[in-house]
């Protein structure tokens, strides 16, 4: 029987996010502490423990099996989640789970029954939720500062993937979930939501700009199928259970893009959050209000949403954030927000996306 106040023992199962960001903010978080890292390649999984001075597993059963070993982090490319996430929750683990959960909305919805079977707390790294501003954002709607929402409009414009020269991974490949609606559409699909209501309809429209990608290690070019843009036309559903329309434009290819940028319009206000910063999603934000017949005037920042301490890499403190609000929800033995029941509702969004684009879909 774990104690009350003992940190979560967590391992980590993917060595990209998971090395640079996951393992510096779960050291750093008070409820969890790492005990093992996972990749498939022995040899990675080796470099990697001898440098965090960690136990390192190739073998996920094996990582199931230590009883150091309380929950997991998966941290790995989309396409193997869903399945080291079943045997995780199968083996009695706790779950972080990176977005997207999986290829499609069924698999995380089966998660979700097996989590609720088991007792088993899961969390999502919608990390936006964990970011001072936005959270700052959230609670001004919450407290009805907007009004009624009227209108919504969200850009999300990188240029991240805009060199043609960089390489062909699984990101260039839909089958393996990658695109622009797996690595942002995931994240604002589930910040609208949190912000005015669930999704009742959708028209999308995506396109593919950069149709082929150099292999690593060949002269060869690989064929790009996942969409590096995305036009999406949405029906939200207020409190009220009125729709606001919105429109999201998401692109990993816009050269000096503007970056995130929210701009709700509402009855009683208008309210922008936005950021230039492409390479970090934490320092560069800013909020603005307008009232009815006013200009749009900066929102001081609210020092109670403020993080402790910050890193050069922004990613981490706002995974330290939601690392913490999971140990305490597993302390807790309650339902982790945001969860699985968050990355079904914004899976199915990418679901509809990609099988109707341009066609209107309801959302049962």
């Amino acid at each position: 029987m774990r104690r009350p106040d003992a940190p979560l023992r967590v391992a980590v199962a993917g060595l990209g996010f998971g090395e640079k960001v996951i393992l510096p903010a779960l050291r750093d978080a008070p409820g969890t502490e790492p005990v093992a890292l996972w990749h498939p390649r022995p040899e990675r999984a080796a470099a990697a423990g001898q440098a965090a001075e960690l136990p390192a597993f190739h073998d996920f059963a094996a990582l199931l099996a230590d009883p150091a070993v309380e929950a997991v982090v998966i941290a790995t490319p989309p396409e193997p989640r869903f399945a080291l996430a079943r045997a995780a929750l199968e083996a009695g683990k706790h779950l972080l789970l990176e977005k997207p959960v999986a290829l499609r909305a069924e698999p995380v919805e089966e998660l979700q029954r097996l989590a609720i079977e088991r007792g088993l707390v899961v969390a999502v790294d919608f990390e936006y939720r964990a970011v001072p501003h936005v959270q700052q954002l959230a609670t001004m709607v919450a407290e009805g500062v907007l009004g009624d929402p009227w209108l919504v409009s969200f850009d999300w414009l990188m240029s991240s993937r805009a060199d043609p020269r960089r390489p062909h991974t699984w990101y260039s490949q839909a089958a393996t979930g990658g695109g622009v609606l797996g690595a942002l559409g995931t994240h604002a699909f589930d910040t609208l939501h949190w912000l005015i209501g669930p999704s009742r309809g959708l028209s999308a429209r995506l396109s593919t700009a950069i149709s082929e990608r150099p292999i690593p290690g060949s002269s060869a070019m690989g064929v790009v199928d996942a969409e590096d843009s995305a036009l999406i036309q949405l029906d939200l559903e207020d409190h009220r259970g009125r729709a606001v329309p919105a429109q999201l434009t998401l692109s990993s290819v816009a050269r000096a893009g503007r970056g995130f940028w929210i701009e709700l319009y509402g009855s009683e206000a208008t309210l922008v959050l936005g950021s230039s910063n492409q390479a970090d999603y934490v320092h560069g934000m800013q909020l603005w209000m307008a009232r009815p017949g006013e200009a749009l005037r900066p929102v001081p920042a609210d020092p109670a949403l403020a993080y402790g301490r910050t890193w050069e890499d922004g990613r981490i403190a706002p995974v330290r954030r939601l690392l913490g609000w999971w140990s305490q929800a597993v302390r807790e033995r309650r339902p982790m927000v945001p969860g699985l029941a968050e990355a079904v509702t914004s899976q199915r969004c990418c679901d509809w996306a990609r099988s109707g684009a341009g066609t209107l879909r309801g959302i049962p």
